[in-house]
């Protein structure tokens, strides 16, 4: 069922695919969709990669996003659970 929410249903299924959070991938694909792809792409991510964060950092980062469950998480684990969120 396609989500109205959603802008480029499409892209959004391809970013999630590679891993991006269902936040990122939507505020991704709807960008796309209002200034289009290549706008989108010259702006680029602002966010290095979850792996060179420290744990207490993506400790962090979990807990701005609700999520539970994740203080005794390893850190591939907890990298893990923010990408699929």
């Amino acid at each position: 069922m396609p989500n109205a929410s959603i802008k480029n249903e499409e892209m959004y299924r391809d970013l999630r695919e590679e891993g991006n959070s269902k936040e990122k991938a939507a505020r991704i694909s709807n960008a796309a969709a209002k200034r289009g792809t290549s706008a989108v792409g010259r702006k680029g991510g602002r966010s290095g990669s979850y792996d060179a964060w420290t744990v207490a950092e993506l400790r962090k980062r979990a807990k701005e996003l609700g999520l539970s469950g994740y203080s005794n998480l390893p850190k591939d684990k907890l990298i893990s659970k923010l990408r699929d969120y």
